[in-house]
Order: structure tokens, then C-alpha cells, then sequence
């Protein structure tokens, strides 16, 4: 019988047992934050200095990229570096799950759950996601995606598009590089948290 993939979600179920690995955990994410607020590294410099920047996206990869929201006056709160799994095209721009709208050990969840719908396991160049909306709204599994689902126009995208590996996803869901206007992020996240 061939062995399970070992999933992000096994990982921290194998460390929950110790009394200590909250704070051990929290402790090493905070210095890390701090780390990356001393060194300057924000969105901007992280796209700036990126070396996959792409000129258009493609459905079912992950994208970090600065944006502009049309309607920035009225929304109560939007975020200006979208973390996105994009995954159809429109005629003005794109449909897409801004990972930013969930805290990070649920970014890391729901990524799993989307690999469910990876084209091949390789996570390499060649591995997307293959899902739509329809997909998303059908499936109970994929319900922490709702509060995800965003659409972008391209006319308010500030910068090229940063192309984050597949073999660098997970990393990804855990780089505190979101930036909501509007709002903070705890209110996002409670926000997004009872949409689910």
C-alpha cells in the first residue's frame, strides 16, 4: 500500500502534543516578523527585487502583485498586495483566491485542500491548480475559500506579477507581506472567519 503524502496539517498536528510548541512557534514567527519589519522587506521590496516577474497571469499559479481597488472609497477595507491563486481570466482582468483574507495556519489549510486539485504532484513549474468558482461554492472542503474569492481588473494592478514557485506555496502562506487598507488585519480575519 503506497504511504500518504505527509500534509502541512499532519506536520502541525505531530507538534500539537507539546505543552511548549505554541510559544516555541510564536515566539519564532514574531521574531521573524520583526526580523522582516527591521530589514525593510515589505511587498514592495519583494516584488521589486523578484526574479520570476511576469507581464500576465496564469489560472492556477500564485502571484503576489500591488493593486488599487476601483472602488478603494467605498469597500470597507481591501488589500493593496494581493496574494493570489488566480483561476479564470475576464475580459477587464481576472477572478481569483486572495490568500491574505485568512490568518496564516488557515491559508496553510486551505492550500492543501486546494492541492487536492493539482494537475500533478511534482510541485515544480509544471504543477497549477485546476478548479473554478463552481468548484469552490460546490465543495464542503473548500468552504475556508469563500471569504477568498476576489476579482481583479487589470487596469488597477500597480506592477508586474511576482510568480511564487509551487515549491515555495507553503512558505508563501506564511510571509506576514499583507497590507490592508481600511481596516486591520485581525478585523479581516474575523470578518472572513464568519463567513465559514
Amino acid at each position: 500500500m503506497a504511504r500518504r503524502k505527509m500534509t502541512s496539517a499532519d506536520i502541525f498536528q505531530k507538534y500539537h502534543a507539546d505543552p511548549d510548541i505554541g510559544r516555541k512557534s510564536r515566539g519564532w514567527f514574531m521574531k521573524k516578523q520583526v526580523e522582516l519589519q527591521k530589514a525593510r522587506i515589505g511587498p514592495q521590496k519583494i516584488i521589486r527585487q523578484g526574479d520570476n516577474l511576469q507581464s500576465r497571469i496564469l489560472p492556477g499559479r500564485l502571484y503576489l502583485f500591488a493593486y488599487d481597488a476601483k472602488l478603494k472609497e467605498t469597500l470597507p477595507y481591501w488589500d493593496q498586495y494581493p496574494l493570489v491563486f488566480p483561476y479564470e481570466r475576464t475580459a477587464d482582468g481576472f477572478m481569483g483566491l486572495n490568500m491574505h483574507y485568512l490568518p496564516y495556519i488557515l491559508r496553510v489549510r486551505l492550500l492543501d485542500r486546494l492541492l487536492e486539485f493539482a494537475n500533478n504532484k511534482n510541485m515544480n513549474e509544471t504543477t497549477r491548480l485546476k478548479y473554478s468558482y463552481a468548484t469552490v461554492k460546490a465543495s464542503s472542503k473548500l468552504r475556508l475559500a469563500q471569504p477568498c474569492l476576489k476579482r481583479y481588473l487589470a487596469g488597477h494592478v500597480q506592477s508586474r506579477f511576482l510568480e511564487i514557485p509551487a515549491n515555495e506555496w507553503h512558505t508563501a502562506m506564511m510571509l506576514p507581506v499583507e497590507r490592508f487598507v481600511g481596516a486591520n488585519k485581525q478585523t479581516v480575519w474575523s470578518d472572513s472567519f464568519s463567513m465559514v
